[in-house]
């Protein structure tokens, strides 16, 4: 009879033990933190969208770079009044709509359409697109892609 009843003040002691144990680790979290914003703070990607024309400014981190390792090219002048870029820079829409990302600042990437008249070799000449010289991303710019559009969800 006693080592049953002591097995009840054990039982009754360790569940006791544990909840206190649990309830002191819950002590010591913030309630003004919550996983999205703490997810936000810790993000690669600052994704701005511009209310007029839909298209967005992303930022990344210095991280963020780095895992990337983002390369950019310019663009160039073509025939007339044509530009060049590398195809590798070009990316296409379910609606066959073509777009570059320009990089106008450091960690700065932007959005630009882009209307081709012919690709040939590697390089695609458009006949609108980024001025002369504008940098465009032509490594990483399917990341930048998802980033904007949010397609990692």
């Amino acid at each position: 009879m006693t080592n049953r009843m002591n097995l009840r003040r054990l039982s009754l002691a360790a569940g006791i033990s544990a909840a206190l144990m649990f309830s002191v680790a819950a002590c010591g979290q913030t309630a003004s933190v919550t996983p999205a914003a703490a997810q936000a703070a810790n993000a690669p990607a600052k994704v701005e969208k511009n209310v007029d024309t839909g298209i967005a400014k992303i930022t990344l981190t210095e991280r963020a770079m780095e895992r990337l390792d983002m390369k950019t090219d310019t663009v160039k002048a073509g025939a007339g009044t044509d530009i060049t870029v590398p195809y590798s820079a070009l990316i296409y829409e379910a609606d066959g709509s073509t777009w570059v990302y320009t990089n106008p600042a450091p960690g700065v990437f932007q959005r630009q359409g882009v209307t081709v008249s012919r690709v040939e070799g590697g390089v695609v000449t458009a006949t609108a697109g980024p001025a002369v010289g504008t940098p465009v991303v032509t490594v990483g710019a399917t990341e930048l892609f998802g980033a904007e559009f949010d397609s990692a969800k």
